[in-house]
């Protein structure tokens, strides 16, 4: 058990990292291949490892911590992200992860993890040494972009609902790496309904109308055409009813 402490501390690896510790790719992989049998540590796919904890037999790393060391640069994003912020709404078993290398996706621990391609690179942060994460403001933006992949529209306006602050710089730049005429339209509607807490100043909403142009364009395609209504402001066509799962007590 001479390197069980260490890769305790690192919880999640690769072989490589391993490597450095027993001094060669040769004694690493014997070390893993002991260590597995032996129930130290478990294999979370081909090349990643975890240590396991000796007194319940449970992966010591949390998803976040899983997902971030799928590859380097990955890092949670979307409704995950929010789940790690603490403003997602639905308990998940899916993980989305964002890395310019994708990734297969692939189950470990009941956990799905699923690679999302990165629209942008700012906007990631390092919350502890071993979890990368989109701050709120990129996952605000992403989840809106991409809201069909990460639960869809109901659970995207409960996450909404639940954030408390944005930083209208930080939006404001994001959205322009992005560059997107639908999603400066869909954020500024989504966020116009949520203003009375986020309180964004009428500049951004403005910015926001400044890039709409002249298409007409669908915040959820999904919906039946007995429950649309269209907003003339942001040329979208939304919801009827937009804050209704919000008033029923969404879960």
């Amino acid at each position: 058990m001479r390197h069980y402490a260490s890769l305790l501390k690192l919880r999640c690896f690769a072989k490589a990292e391993v490597a450095t510790l027993t001094g060669s790719a040769t004694s690493a992989e014997a070390l893993l291949t002991e260590y597995h049998r032996r129930g130290y540590i478990d294999q979370v796919r081909q090349g990643l490892w975890v240590a396991v904890g000796l007194d319940d037999s449970q992966p010591v790393a949390s998803r976040y911590e899983i997902a971030t060391a799928i590859n380097p640069g990955a890092y949670v994003s979307h409704h995950s992200a929010f789940a790690y912020h603490g403003y997602a709404n639905q308990v998940s078993y899916e993980v989305g992860v964002t890395s310019a290398t994708r990734f297969t996706p692939f189950e470990y621990d009941d956990v799905r993890y699923r690679w999302l391609a990165p629209r942008i690179t700012a906007g990631v942060d390092a919350p502890s040494p071993r979890v990368r994460v989109t701050d709120m403001e990129r996952t605000v933006l992403d989840s809106i972009n991409d809201a069909n992949k990460v639960g869809g529209l109901e659970e995207l306006l409960v996450s909404l609902d639940a954030v408390p602050y944005l930083d209208v710089r930080k939006l404001t730049s994001y959205l322009g790496s992005y560059c997107t005429q639908v999603l400066y339209q869909k954020t500024g509607y989504l966020l116009g309904l949520f203003n009375t807490t986020l309180r964004l100043p009428e500049s951004f909403f403005a910015d926001c109308h400044s890039h709409t142009g002249k298409s007409v364009r669908y915040l959820d395609q999904g919906l039946p055409s007995e429950e649309r209504t269209y907003d003339r402001r942001w040329q979208l066509v939304v919801p009827r009813h937009p804050l209704s799962p919000l008033n029923q007590g969404a879960t």
